[in-house]
């Protein structure tokens, strides 16, 4: 079942769905269960499996030379999302990245998808390499994700790169795009990044899934905008809770979000105690979400980074 048709027959009633990250190689599946476990009294109708893709190393050799060597440090996101399929009776969307993958190499990843009967897909451009300074594309893939989309509605629509192939199978992937209520900070400014979401929407895009933001009032600002720039689909907030006082710091430098005075100053005051910082910052989620919820939005996506019990104390006061 597609996500946006999950949304349709809840006729307003707002759904909660997770993110998990594939473990770090050579880890096994049962942390994923781990987390997920707890979560699943919530009834998500779909959890998100994040793709990441690979890294360089200089390992050296023999000759006691140095060779750049590409590994993926969190593989098997197709296998996760099948294991939870299984497991859980829920369907499964695999983020699906143009960083690291051939257009090739992308149709391949599709057509397992297909037959696994995987039917949703978030595409992403995805981030530079921690020793870029921008993003750069893979020699023979996509440099943006609306190029994603149209590779993926192409294949919903029989065409496959090889021209050869007639009357190729029809896949009826849903596909979700990114959305960023305080813009992409690549975007130079919030209508012309606006316009890029248009765009991925008018390629193929079926709903969008946000960044995460700790400010609703930059969420309402942006689908007010969505809205009014054209764009009908389901627009569903990403959010994750502060739980340390580090990410007051880390968070707007990785994630490019701001954090409100209120909440940073309520951080700030009990900064000797973790345990009182991560009160603070999850009864800020919790009143964020109930925001949320009563404003109609059709769905919250939590992003659990492996804290299942954080995210069930929150999903369990909202749901």
């Amino acid at each position: 079942m597609k996500v946006t048709e999950y949304f349709e027959k809840a006729q307003g009633r707002c759904l909660a769905s997770f993110e998990v990250l594939p473990p770090i190689k050579g880890g096994g599946i049962e942390s994923i269960f781990k987390t997920l476990d707890p979560l699943m009294e919530f009834k998500p109708p779909f959890i998100d499996v994040t793709y990441h893709r690979e890294e360089y190393v200089y390992k050296e050799n023999k000759n006691g030379f140095y060779e750049k060597t590409s590994i993926r440090k969190r593989p098997g996101t197709v296998g996760i999302c099948t294991a939870i399929m299984h497991r859980y009776g829920v369907e499964s969307v695999p983020h699906l990245l143009c960083g690291g993958f051939t257009i090739e190499e992308t149709e391949d990843v599709l057509i397992d998808l297909n037959f696994l009967g995987i039917k949703n897909i978030l595409t992403l451009r995805g981030d530079a390499r921690k020793f870029e300074s921008r993003f750069v594309p893979t020699e023979g893939g996509h440099e943006y994700a609306i190029d994603l989309v149209k590779q993926v509605e192409r294949m919903n629509n029989g065409i496959y790169l090889d021209a050869n192939i007639e009357n190729g199978q029809k896949t009826n992937f849903c596909i979700g795009v990114a959305g960023y209520p305080e813009k992409h900070f690549e975007a130079p400014n919030e209508e012309i990044d606006i316009q890029f979401t248009k765009d991925k929407i008018d390629a193929g895009g079926d709903y969008i899934v946000t960044q995460m933001f700790f400010d609703n009032k930059a969420f309402f600002k942006y689908r007010d905008k969505c809205r009014a720039n054209g764009i009908k689909v389901p627009i569903v907030p990403g959010i994750k809770p502060l739980t340390k006082l580090y990410q007051l710091n880390s968070i707007p430098r990785f994630f490019f979000t701001n954090i409100p005075n209120e909440l940073s100053k309520e951080m700030l005051k009990v900064k000797d105690s973790k345990k009182k910082v991560k009160e603070v910052g999850i009864e800020w989620c919790i009143q964020q979400c109930k925001e949320l919820k009563e404003a109609g939005v059709p769905g919250i996506h939590f992003y659990t980074m492996g804290d299942s019990k954080t995210i069930s104390k929150i999903a369990e006061a909202v749901f």
